[in-house]
């Protein structure tokens, strides 16, 4: 799936409805489940930009 650049992270996973709220985002980021460029983020408020990649759940998230 792919997202838009400049989409949050924690907004970012609802759009790819791997969560379906923001307060589910904040729980699955927080616990060191999401990876950004194959490292752990746990700020959902980062900021995606064009060719980050997103891994959560076995799911791949590409920015662009």
């Amino acid at each position: 799936m792919k997202v838009p650049a400049g989409t949050r992270l924690g907004q970012a996973l609802k759009l790819a409805d791997v969560v379906s709220t923001g307060g589910e985002a904040k729980v699955v980021i927080q616990s060191g489940e999401v990876k950004v460029n194959g490292e752990v983020e746990t700020r959902r408020g980062r900021r995606l930009r064009s060719g980050d990649v997103v891994e959560v759940f076995g799911r791949r998230l590409e920015v662009g």
